[in-house]
């Protein structure tokens, strides 16, 4: 790479990701598929698959059988950054191990550092930015075609959106779905990259949202996550005012969706009329998810952070105030420059005072071209360690204590399925749940559970994927719940 940002690691494997399963017959170019990242990043990779397997590829989850293998790159932090590294050398082995005759780094990573993946790393044969998603089929046939081998690079500014009628063959379970709703970020928080790998920001049409999640009910969706860059700012490009109520209150017409979840909400432009169809529309999950970063003034002014710590403490209290029981997620970054002793101190006395129902804390990283790579006052990585360790653990008794306190309630659950733990017990999550990110609600109701708690159950069908149930909460973990299905 032109930066140490990236180190090269030829011995250190890549952690598992999920891969598409075969499909097509046994003649056509077999493709594996490695996605990393984030849930826009899974969009990005179904909307990919769905293109390849339109042109006539066969998908398979082996990737020693793959004869083009690729990689869905993040480039969001440094370890993301060094992850998709360490995937590709991992899966460059192929080429001689394996069917691999094309391997190809896709999105944000092939985005921003674009020729230097290629003179790093001789085992890709492609790098394919942002932009040219929808060119994906005739990337891999041009660089399948037989002649003298070449390395190329496919990069241009990201325009790309795609629209309802985009073939997409999803990942993960059949009855949730992301749905992105923009590309690209106008914000300029002085940690961040991504409108350097995404752009500017790109809303997708009502309409166009509209017929996307029409079509993912047919298919047997319940739940919609709508996710952006910053999706409080959803329509800004296309003139919409307050566009974000606007979508929401289209999308619940949409007959046979559930529970429409969206994330990402900066903590600006925050309307009453957002919060009131919040709190009113029972299809609209009681859910916020907006990452706050910091809560110390000067920090929040050094990050490029829009609001003060007063003005947000006052929209937490609006949001809960307006949206009652509403679940409140929230992200922080410790060690970003200049963040004193004192600073840290009004983080840790916000996060422990306000009692967020999830918190996540990530650790500053220096990204190049970003404001925050200029800055003095660089904060000791053990430093950074110890922060968010003390965070973490401060926000675990927090939801140790909220789980406690919803033993006996009766809520109503989403399957999800078979529990990952023991096939005695079926997984789901309640409204204030997001799939991955959050916690699961065991549920002891499994086909294959020795003994059910009464005759009734007996005789009642056991839950299945999709299916909706009233569960009574009996147990609690620190960020899970434990409970049965009652009538």
């Amino acid at each position: 790479m032109s930066t140490p940002l990236i180190q090269l690691d030829r011995k250190k494997p890549a952690k598992k990701t999920a891969r598409a399963k075969t499909a097509g017959d046994a003649n056509k170019t077999t493709i594996g598929f490695v996605n990393l990242g984030c849930s826009k990043n899974q969009v990005d990779s179904e909307l990919m698959l769905g293109t390849l397997v339109n042109d006539g590829f066969q998908l398979t989850g082996n990737p020693k059988k793959a004869e083009v293998v690729i990689i869905n790159t993040c480039g969001f932090i440094e370890e993301a950054k060094q992850e998709s590294i360490n995937t590709i050398l991992e899966h460059g082995k192929l080429k001689q191990k394996g069917a691999c005759r094309v391997l190809i780094a896709v999105g944000c990573l092939a985005q921003r550092y674009q020729g230097d993946l290629l003179k790093e790393l001789p085992e890709l044969d492609g790098v394919v930015g942002t932009g040219e998603f929808g060119k994906i089929a005739e990337i891999c046939r041009d660089l399948l075609a037989p002649k003298k081998r070449q390395q190329r690079l496919w990069i241009s500014e990201p325009p790309y959106l795609y629209d309802a009628d985009a073939p997409r063959l999803r990942l993960g379970n059949a009855h949730s779905a992301y749905v992105k709703i923009a590309e690209g970020c106008n914000r300029n928080c002085a940690f961040c990259a991504i409108p350097i790998m995404r752009g500017k920001q790109r809303s997708r049409s009502i309409e166009s949202i509209v017929a996307e999640a029409e079509r993912l009910a047919g298919e047997g969706v319940k739940e919609l996550n709508l996710i952006s860059q910053d999706t409080i700012n959803y329509g800004v490009d296309l003139g919409i005012r307050d566009g974000l109520t606007a979508l929401l209150r289209a999308l619940v017409k949409v007959p046979d969706i559930r529970w429409i979840r969206p994330f990402y909400l900066y903590p600006q432009q925050v309307t009453d009329a957002l919060l009131d169809l919040y709190a009113g529309e029972e299809k609209i999950t009681k859910y916020i998810d907006m990452p706050l970063q910091h809560i110390d003034d000067r920090m929040l002014k050094r990050m490029h952070r829009l609001g003060t710590h007063a003005a947000i403490d006052k929209l937490v209290d609006r949001i809960r105030t307006r949206v009652p029981k509403v679940a409140f997620r929230t992200a922080f970054i410790v060690g970003f420059p200049g963040e004193t002793e004192s600073a840290y101190q009004v983080l840790k006395t916000y996060v422990t005072e306000r009692e967020f129902d999830r918190v996540a804390v990530f650790l500053y990283s220096d990204e190049e071209d970003t404001p925050a790579l200029s800055l003095n006052e660089k904060v000791e990585r053990a430093v950074m360690d110890e922060r968010r360790n003390e965070l973490l653990a401060i926000q675990e008794g927090i939801a140790a204590a909220q789980g406690q306190a919803r033993i006996g309630s009766i809520m109503e659950v989403l399957v999800e399925g078979p529990s990952e733990e023991t096939p005695l017990l079926l997984e789901g999550r309640h409204e204030g749940l997001a799939p991955e990110i959050d916690g699961v609600v065991y549920i002891n109701d499994s086909p294959d559970a020795p003994t059910r708690p009464t005759q009734a159950h007996q005789d009642r069908p056991h839950p299945k994927p999709g299916d909706f149930v009233t569960v009574e909460i009996t147990d609690a973990a620190t960020y899970d719940l434990v409970g049965h299905v009652v009538s």
